[in-house]
């Protein structure tokens, strides 16, 4: 039997119309002939969707009572009885009720496919098993229902259905999702804009991602190893060397030519982990394909043009950026064709550019003298070759005969390799040269001379001579490889250790002085600023070096013994003295950090090798330099600015808004004491109680001031405790004198316990709620509904006024700011912004959303109580009850 086909709709977010969609594909179908019916349709009372299903058969739905709950849920035998060609099944990651034969709804599916019947389905993108965390921190939603990524993976046919985020938060607010309870918490919470073009990008680019790996697979199983150019990526081809920078930038140019080209950036390492490359212009580059948008990978491989051209396939590269080699023309010459030469053969339909660069076509310059070898093993060399020699010589000369010529030639040319292993290529010169006499003066005729009678023996001695320079020299490279091999682990276990240091919460600065000193082996490490002043210093405890077995890095040369411990009392040594009295100290090494400081090593003498290294340190070092810089600078200016904002704000307030309640309340009494004046018993009430409103709203504006000084200054004394939202909602409205009909309460059954201080909560609700009635517009009444949202508590009060703007938002929360005219009542503009300080104080935030419709909603987020505290507040009623 074919197994069926499964085509599934996905979609960003509830409403977008996946059900609709497969509907009317269902429809469709239907017209065309199919046989097409609708095993599970979840309509959620959505009209729309209910009609679509007008003219297709419905299955009926499997119904079951479970602990007294009446369930519906998919009826698989039905549908499989029924056998039609193609079913409608949706919510693909549904949990299936108690009792069913699967526990998941794409488990049904999957017996229905292999029953060979097709199937629709739909899914929404928080339910994708490898996304769902990453929804819940997008949206603070957690979702149970779940679907592997490779049953989705597995559809024949995956079909976004997109819709832009102001489209649905339209649909939302018209009531063509969720019911009209339900529209204001939606739209301020889960279907805010942001969590929706979040969502939606996730959707898009799984999508994106599955088509780029179905057609790598197809590319795969049809064997095509040709371009196919849906997508321009350019493959920039490092090396570590300076030219990188510029290879970079053009590929960044050529990328950005075509809409979606890809940027990416590849460094060929050796098998054996090798490289020339410079570390600090390697991390360099990095961070340049970081910004220009790119992305940075490593591949290993023997044959260097053969590894980047199989990535720059594997990745389906459309182009492919290499520098001219830096090699100079005679190296050209004597080693063969480059990179280039081979990269261009083997490229195939892939575009190659060569971009040339400053550091192409370098002159010649003889290789150094000195090989990879320690002096020690040099001078063992020599010490074999002359001792050795002589001492062969009297042991062939005992057993000298016509016929052993042969045996002695090997045998001086096994002491030479022994010589070449051990020495290097000097010693193994001197001892061919010396084995060559030897032969020639004691072993080859004429005999007890130097001279040559036969030209092949000429001939053959100068082979001699070849054979040990190229046994040498291939230790002399085995050796220097060896040795930057350790010298390679040595670096990256220093540079893990430094990062390791810094991320576990370590001082950056002293960490990677610390880090420095001890991978150095050094007495002391000094970070000094400009000015000579000291920033970090390290130094051993008690003056002791670290062990052999610390990560102190051991290439070129031994570090120096350990230094014992200075006994109490004992003087320090002096000045040009190392630690222990260990004789002269060289003199301090100084390596800038950038134009911020100065970095001072003591110990021993740095090689050029540990100098590379400390320049990738030193680029850290001044990156945390600058950093702590950059920081202290946005911490100072940052209050500054606040404190004279609102230091100018002050001076307005008391110049304008506090003089009108003072001049009222003053005009109202000089009037009551003139004795030109006569006032009526109703008149004198009237001045009275102007005098006394003007008093009490004075009152108020200063014990708001005092309160915007508090939260200014960081003294705002907050008390938290755990409490129910209707602890201070009556209190609240006791104070605004709030009966039924100027507020509408929307209070859970049980209501969330808040850990927030009952004082300023009542001050916060006060504000909000007087803000509220005064700009309702009379005609329906505020709202102040309590819920949870992301594991924390919502108070939402919401009107049905004139609004703010997108761009005043913000400013109104600041202190000093009001909308509309100006009286007597008005304020200072302060009430917002203590509603968002003592909000702040309680670790809750104050957000502004519009209301759908028109009209504002303040939202105050609180945390909920401690578990012990909801435990021991319940038993406090159970007791009190």
């Amino acid at each position: 039997m074919t197994r069926g086909r499964l085509r599934v709709f996905l979609g960003a977010a509830p409403g977008v119309g996946k059900t609709y969609a497969m509907l009317e594909e269902g429809r469709r179908l239907r017209t065309e002939g199919r046989d097409v019916v609708v095993a599970i349709v979840e309509t959620h009372g959505r009209a729309a969707t209910e009609a679509m299903t007008d003219g297709l058969e419905v299955v009926p739905r499997r119904a079951e009572d479970h602990r007294g709950v009446h369930l519906t849920d998919l009826d698989l035998e039905a549908v499989l009885a029924r056998a039609p060609e193609v079913a409608l099944v949706d919510e693909l990651a549904h949990t299936n009720a108690p009792g069913t034969a699967h526990d998941k709804r794409w488990q049904d599916v999957e017996a229905l496919l292999d029953a060979g019947i097709d199937v629709m389905s739909t899914v929404n993108v928080q339910h994708i098993e490898s996304l769902n965390d990453v929804v819940e921190r997008i949206t603070g939603v957690p979702h149970r229902e779940t679907i592997p990524d490779e049953v989705l993976r597995r559809a024949d046919q995956v079909e976004v259905v997109d819709l832009a985020p102001e489209a649905l938060r339209g649909r939302l607010a018209e009531g063509s999702v969720y019911p009209s309870g339900r529209i204001d918490a939606a739209l301020s919470n889960y279907f805010r804009v942001g969590n929706l073009t979040a969502l939606r990008e996730l959707a898009l680019l799984w999508l994106a991602d599955e088509v780029d790996s179905a057609l790598q697979r197809y590319r795969a199983e049809q064997g095509i190893d040709d371009k196919w150019e849906a997508r321009e990526r350019v493959v920039v081809a490092l090396t570590g060397g300076p030219e990188g920078r510029t290879l970079l930038r053009r590929g960044a140019r050529i990328a950005s030519r075509s809409a979606g080209g890809q940027l990416l950036a590849v460094h060929v390492t050796n098998q054996d982990g090798l490289r020339d490359a410079d570390p600090a212009e390697l991390a360099a580059q990095r961070a340049l394909v970081r910004k220009l948008g790119g992305t940075y990978h490593e591949v290993v491989g023997d044959q260097t043009p053969t590894a980047l051209v199989d990535f720059a396939k594997g990745a389906n590269a459309s182009q492919l950026v290499i520098g001219v080699s830096r090699r100079s023309r005679l190296a050209a010459l004597l080693t063969g064709p480059g990179i280039g030469a081979t990269v261009i053969r083997e490229s195939g339909e892939i575009d190659v550019h060569i971009v040339n660069h400053a550091s192409a076509g370098r002159r010649f310059a003889l290789p150094h003298a000195g090989g990879a070898l320690s002096w020690r093993r040099r001078l063992l060399g020599a010490v074999v070759a002359l001792v050795g020699g002589p001492l062969l010589t009297w042991v062939l000369t005992a057993f000298r005969s016509e016929e052993s010529i042969t045996g002695d030639v090997l045998s001086y040319q096994l002491l030479v390799i022994v010589v070449a292993l051990i020495g290097g290529i000097w010693p193994a010169l001197f001892a061919a040269v010396l084995s060559g006499l030897t032969l020639d003066f004691f072993f080859i005729d004429p005999v007890r001379t130097l001279t040559i009678g036969e030209p092949a023996h000429f001939a053959a001695l100068g082979l001699y001579i070849v054979n040990a320079v190229l046994v040498s020299y291939v230790v002399d490279q085995a050796a220097r490889r060896t040795r930057a091999a350790s010298r390679s682990a040595a670096e990256s276990e220093l540079l893990a250790t430094i990062a390791g240091g810094v991320l576990r919460g370590q001082d950056t600065l002293h960490a990677l002085v610390a880090r420095t000193r001890e991978a150095f082996g050094l007495d002391t490490a000094r970070l000094r600023a400009p000015d000579g002043s000291l920033l970090c210093e390290d130094a051993p405890p008690a003056l002791t070096r670290a062990s052999p077995s610390s990560s102190a890095l051991r290439v070129g040369g031994e570090n120096p013994a350990s230094a014992a411990e200075r006994p109490a009392g004992q003087d320090p040594e002096p000045p040009g003295v190392r630690p222990g009295g260990r004789g002269p100290a060289p003199d301090p090494v100084s390596i800038p950090v950038g134009e911020r400081g100065v970095l001072e090593l003591e110990g021993r003498t740095l090689e050029a090798a540990d100098r590379r290294l400390l320049a990738v340190i030193t680029a850290q070092i001044d990156a945390a330099l600058e950093y702590r810089d950059l920081s202290r600078a946005a911490s100072e200016v940052g209050p500054l600015a606040e404190a004279d904002r609102v230091r100018t704000a002050l001076l307005a307030a008391v110049g304008h808004d506090l003089r009108r309640p003072l001049t009222a309340a003053t005009t109202a009494v000089t009037s009551l004491r003139s004795a030109d004046l006569t006032f009526s018993p109703e008149e004198q009430d009237a001045l009275l109680e102007t005098a006394e409103q003007s008093l009490g709203t004075l009152a108020d504006l200063v014990t708001d001031l005092l309160d915007a000084s508090r939260i200014q200054a960081g003294v705002l004394g907050v008390v938290l405790e755990p409490l129910r939202p209707e602890d201070v909602i009556l209190p609240a409205l006791e104070e605004l004198d709030l009966g039924p009909g100027d507020i509408e309460l929307e209070l859970p059954a049980e209501s969330p316990l808040l850990l927030a201080d009952a004082v300023l909560l009542q001050r916060v609700l006060v504000n909000l709620l007087s803000n509220a009635a005064r700009h309702a517009g009379g005609a329906v009444p505020p709202v102040l509904s309590v819920s949870d949202f992301g594991g924390r508590a919502e108070l939402r009060i919401i009107d049905r006024g004139p609004g703010i703007p997108d761009g005043r938002k913000d400013q109104v929360l600041l202190p000093f700011q009001r909308l509309g005219d100006i009286d007597n009542d008005t304020g200072l503009g302060l009430g917002m912004a203590l509603a968002r300080g003592f909000v702040e104080g309680m670790g809750g935030r104050l957000t502004l959303e519009d209301t759908p419709g028109g009209g504002l909603t303040s939202v105050v987020s609180l945390p909920h109580a401690p578990q012990s505290d909801a435990a021991l507040l319940s038993g406090d009623s159970v007791g009190a009850a």
